[in-house]
């Protein structure tokens, strides 16, 4: 069995190029925009907005400024699918779609999605969209097709400052904690990496190194497999089932008591 594959990405030499955007999309055969015209979003340079079903990456770029604006930083991170080691989409999903594949990637078998949606509410990330084209759910499939080849994914191949680096899990979390402890170093206090270890969904099979909290790049902080929200969801319906009885029990009581109160 080949050894997990992913991605690290290291925010902090990502140049906003947009470089890994444009060869995911030719390698994929994205179509640009879902309605064929490209929209101005006015959000700083970010027209793509957000990930979808054909937008697979996303460089999203995130400006910070002082109270008086005479100082700014600006933060730039290149989105992708995480492959969650423990997918929710891939557990809610109804027709096996989805399927992990040998170099422990998530995948969406287009030829067997009805297009339910599911999978949509069930990432925390926001990573998966309908293709228009094949009205079924869509991502990042961590180009298996290259990676059966024996092909880095076209991104990390496109990308310029090795913002996004691919290669073996075991290998790349060296490597993010080697650039960690180099960050730290200088001063960066601020550094931390998101998804390296077991904490976010077993681990994320593409986890990033950020300069700032998770959810200033837009992630969340601690998300959930559905069936982690299950019990307190089934104590909450409990409770309202409870209530809505109690209230027809006291209605019932309050009715018979004013037909008493007639006769």
């Amino acid at each position: 069995m080949p050894e997990p594959m992913g991605f690290f990405t290291d925010t902090t030499v990502c140049i906003g190029c947009k470089a890994c955007e444009v060869a995911c999309k030719a390698w994929n055969q994205l179509p640009a925009t879902g309605g064929g015209v490209v929209e101005m979003s006015g959000d700083s340079y970010d027209n793509t907005r957000r990930l979808d079903g054909i937008n697979w990456r996303h460089v999203k770029f995130i400006e910070q400024f002082n109270h008086d604006r005479s100082q700014a930083r600006w933060l730039m991170m290149s989105d992708v699918c995480k492959h969650c080691v423990q997918a929710p989409c891939l557990e809610v999903c109804p027709t096996g779609a989805i399927i992990r594949t040998e170099f422990d990637t998530v995948v969406i078998q287009s030829d067997v999605c009805n297009g339910c949606r599911m999978c949509i509410a069930a990432c925390p990330f926001g990573v998966i969209g309908i293709n228009p084209a094949s009205n079924t759910a869509q991502k990042c499939t961590l180009c298996y097709d290259r990676l059966q080849a024996g092909l880095e994914p076209a991104c990390a191949q496109a990308c310029p400052t090795d913002s996004i680096q691919f290669g073996p899990i075991a290998e790349l979390k060296r490597r993010a904690e080697a650039r960690l402890a180099q960050l730290r170093a200088m001063g960066e206090t601020r550094a931390r990496l998101y998804g390296a270890d077991e904490e976010i969904l077993g681990g994320l099979n593409s986890f990033y190194l950020l300069v700032d909290e998770p959810e200033v790049y837009g992630l969340p902080r601690n998300p959930k497999l559905p069936t982690r929200n299950l019990t307190l969801s089934s104590l909450f319906s409990t409770a309202g089932a409870l209530v809505m009885a109690l209230f027809a029990v006291v209605t019932l009581r309050k009715r018979r008591l004013d037909e008493q109160a007639k006769h």
